[in-house]
């Protein structure tokens, strides 16, 4: 479908078609922590511990780079070729990493690869947001955010299908078949945003350049829930991978049995997708901005409630009511941003938030790491993640309650002059 003004059924077609492009992030989540025990035991180019780590840092810089630059590269070509695009290069780099003759290959294979995942997600939340019906902006979010863990679900069920009878490469050719059906049905089926098309001419009426998008991240009034949103980004992000990282091993030194604290990890990203479902309907009737807050606050409350010693079953409640406020805050940060700036720099603000979050998906295995190293994770682990939680809060609760103007204006450079 070329850009244009969609028709009924092509907008029926940008939630799929956008949930299935976050499901590759949600791929990405899991599978080299799958693939890497193989490389690890087999000693794999004489991989150890400290380059497998390098590997799995070289990802996420990846991912935070291509989330900074794919959000303004979006709104100046638009959400469906970015989308696209970012598909395609993902795609290519995940089949190469089946080929990699070597870690520093395969490294920077990854690399490469999160450039293209980390502009999967900004753009995809900022085009079914232009779709979303009046009102359902939180729902539209929270769905296609569904996507990331059941990708994250399904990768690990294909490491357990494909690693034993056909080796660790076939994840990786596992990883980009996809795109074969995705890419072609986007080309066909994937509409533009029709607010993206309203600010493009608005644009060369004005005869105004498009390449100063990030500048408009802080004039507008938008400077303070410019940075406001940045540090909640950050602490979500730091929470998601810390927890995903570190809770089975804290819930060990708390005395649990293996068993026990991987059914913990299960029971996290349950309540993960329980959360998203629920979180985007209260959005949607209390508004983004009370729910993200209340969010982020039980996140840290059961955060904390996880630091005393509970009978199983209380256990394993607190855990999925964890896992539900944890994973579905940072969503609704997402979609908290897609209703609060304006048409023409919504998917630059996206991006960067994601960007500034990826840092915190950097950091969250660091502290949990440095917490356990030094003896004390449990329960002072749980007491540091319900703080980040508690930041998290105050940063959405730093936020002005208004609205930008969302009329789809140019953003223009500085001395240029408006058409009148």
């Amino acid at each position: 479908m070329s850009p244009g003004a969609p028709t009924t059924a092509a907008r029926h077609w940008v939630v799929p078609l956008a949930w299935a492009a976050v499901l590759l992030d949600g791929f990405d989540l899991v599978v080299l922590g799958t693939v890497l025990p193989v490389l690890l035991r087999g000693h794999v180019w004489g991989l150890g511990p400290g380059t497998a780590s390098v590997i799995s840092t070289a990802g996420l810089v990846g991912m935070t780079l291509g989330a900074l630059a794919i959000g303004t590269v979006t709104d100046v070509i638009g959400r469906r070729k970015a989308l696209i695009t970012a598909v395609v290069w993902f795609s290519v780099c995940t089949a190469l990493c089946a080929l990699a003759p070597s870690a520093f290959v395969f490294g920077l294979l990854r690399f490469l690869a999160g450039l293209g995942l980390g502009g999967c997600l900004p753009t995809a939340i900022a085009l079914v947001s232009e779709f979303a019906r009046k009102g359902r902006g939180g729902s539209a979010t929270t769905t296609v955010m569904t996507g990331y863990h059941v990708g994250a679900v399904l990768t690990a069920l294909l490491g357990i299908v494909l690693i034993s009878p056909f080796g660790w490469r076939a994840m990786f050719v596992a990883g980009a078949l996809p795109a074969l059906v995705l890419v072609p049905l986007m080309l066909r089926y994937l509409p533009e945003s029709e607010q993206f098309e309203r600010v493009r001419q608005a644009r060369q009426a004005a005869e105004a350049p498009a390449g100063n998008v990030v500048a408009g991240l802080f004039r507008g009034g938008l400077l303070r829930a410019t940075i406001a949103f940045w540090v909640t980004s950050f602490m979500g992000l730091l929470l998601v991978y810390g927890l995903n990282t570190w809770l089975p091993e804290i819930m060990r030194q708390a005395g649990y049995p293996l068993g026990a604290s991987l059914g913990l990890l299960l029971t996290l990203n349950l309540g993960g997708v329980a959360g998203l479902i629920v979180a985007g309907r209260v959005a949607d009737r209390v508004g983004v901005r009370p729910a993200t807050i209340g969010w982020f606050v039980l996140a840290a409350v059961f955060l904390a409630v996880l630091s005393v010693r509970l009978p199983s079953f209380a256990l394993y409640a607190a855990v999925f009511l964890t896992g539900a406020f944890v994973f579905s805050a940072q969503v609704l940060v997402y979609a908290y941003i897609g209703k609060r700036y304006p048409d023409a720099i919504r998917a630059t603000a996206l991006g960067w938030a994601a960007g500034i979050g990826r840092t915190g998906a950097i950091c969250g295995p660091i502290l949990g790491g440095a917490l356990l190293g030094a003896g004390i994770a449990y329960p002072w682990g749980f007491y540091a993640f319900a703080g980040v939680g508690a930041l998290g809060a105050l940063g959405v609760v730093a936020v002005h309650s208004g609205k930008a103007n969302s009329a789809p204006k140019a953003v223009p450079a500085p001395g240029t002059r408006p058409a009148s």
